[in-house]
């Protein structure tokens, strides 16, 4: 029966992830709600979406590109070593030290997805982003991505944006560099004693599917009121964890 429930979590991000964005508001409670502890919830999550990321990075490859005078090998380069910091950090948390992070984490996921739902092209239109610039906010979110990475999407599209890039390869280039940043976070968390493999396979089955689904749907949704419910989601959860910490 948590096989099911964390398949069906796992169908529901992909689709909200192809769709939208903010898959892991899904998939993290769903893993929590199951069992397993925040840290390891987080650890598994990451696993099981990863071969989703990759998908999409492909599929808009040839849209990649740098950041200005910042090349692409660059972003890559700086996108590995913040992902591999960023997993090693989240592998020496103790997991009672992460769970008393985890509502501040998805507060800030939540805000920094509202953020790029909403307000992104009025703040971003204020700020431009040099090579160093670029290359020093690839760094922060990329270890950030490899911690937890709850709405490095967004943050993301801001910085690459910010950069200079026009939205549609500012999204392809963010869809690859999610991927190599969780690609070094996953090399380390696959011999972690915290991934719980039969629920990473579960949810990834689910996300593959579900973002084959969201990629039919994506004419037919919309895409505004799928980031409200997103955000929702994302103040419910928060609410809850601050009221009922795990």
């Amino acid at each position: 029966m948590l096989i099911t429930i964390i398949f069906l979590a796992g169908l529901w991000a992909g689709l909200q992830n192809s769709l939208a964005g903010g898959g892991s508001f899904v998939t993290l409670p769903a893993l929590i709600l199951s069992g397993l502890s925040p840290l390891a919830a987080n650890i598994t999550s990451t696993v099981a979406l990863f071969p989703a990321q990759i998908t999409s990075g492909l599929a808009g490859r040839q849209w990649v590109t740098g950041a200005g005078r910042l090349p692409f090998w660059g972003l890559f380069a700086i996108s590995v070593l913040g992902g591999a910091l960023g997993g090693l950090l989240l592998l020496n948390t103790p997991s009672s030290v992460f769970a008393r992070l985890v509502p501040w984490l998805v507060l800030f996921a939540t805000t920094a997805f509202a953020w790029g739902s909403f307000s992104r092209k009025q703040a971003v239109a204020k700020v431009h982003l040099g090579p160093v610039g670029a290359a020093f906010s690839q760094f922060i979110i990329a270890i950030y991505g490899g911690y937890f990475g709850g709405g490095i999407g967004f943050l993301m599209m801001a910085a690459l944006t910010m950069a200079g890039l026009p939205t549609r390869n500012a999204g392809a280039t963010k869809n690859a560099l999610a991927g190599v940043i969780n690609a070094a976070a996953v090399a380390l968390f696959v011999v972690s004693p915290d991934l719980h493999w039969k629920e990473a396979l579960a949810l990834s089955a689910g996300a593959i599917i579900g973002g084959y689904l969201g990629s039919l749907a994506l004419q037919r949704v919309n895409e505004k009121l799928l980031r409200i419910a997103i955000v929702c989601i994302g103040i419910a959860l928060t609410v809850g964890l601050f009221l009922k910490p795990i």
